[in-house]
């Protein structure tokens, strides 16, 4: 197992407590690709790209705050899967500086540790039924190629909450043994 000691600038201690296992870091980095593709693909569905939806479902007849509402599920799901690499990175040991009343301090490990390992949970709760694709019962849904793209952008999402585990796990190992 190789190890990377994560070194950032400005970071108070020049580093993590204890190295980072490559692997660690790297599944940290994925969390974030996951949650892109169905966030490119929610908005261009906002933005009224042709997704294959019809009657209440097709973008066109939604309601005018749709466009506004998947930016910002979008922009939400991207930060909440950047926090994940707060467990590879000194500013997941040290509150940051711009963290009013915190910056500076130690980050006490289960501050980190429960909400990642919640999250991860409901993660795994909410995304694994994808596995056997989206419901194909309700006519209203896209078919066909449509279907394939929509089901291929939603499929990464499977993997973010065991990423976010073994992360959480790996970074849970590492602040016992270094503090």
């Amino acid at each position: 197992m190789t190890a990377v000691d994560v070194r950032r600038a400005g970071a108070a201690a020049g580093g993590t407590r204890g190295p980072v296992p490559r692997w660690a870091d790297r599944a940290a980095q994925a969390t974030m690709w996951c949650a892109l593709p169905s966030g490119i693909w929610r908005i261009l569905f906002g933005l009224g790209l042709p997704a294959g939806f019809t009657g209440s479902l097709d973008p066109r007849h939604g309601p005018s705050y749709m466009l506004p509402y998947v930016i910002a599920l979008t922009v939400a799901s991207e930060a909440v899967a950047f926090l994940s690499m707060g467990l590879v990175r000194p500013w997941g040991e040290i509150w940051p500086r711009w963290v009013p009343f915190l910056r500076g301090r130690r980050v006490h490990p289960l501050a980190a540790i429960v909400p990642a390992a919640l999250g991860s949970a409901a993660l795994m709760v909410i995304w694994t039924r994808l596995i056997s694709g989206f419901p194909s019962g309700d006519p209203e849904m896209p078919h066909g190629a449509k279907r394939l793209i929509l089901e291929l952008c939603y499929l990464p999402l499977i993997a973010w909450g065991p990423l976010l585990a073994a992360v959480t796990v790996a970074y849970a190992v590492r602040r016992r043994r270094h503090g």
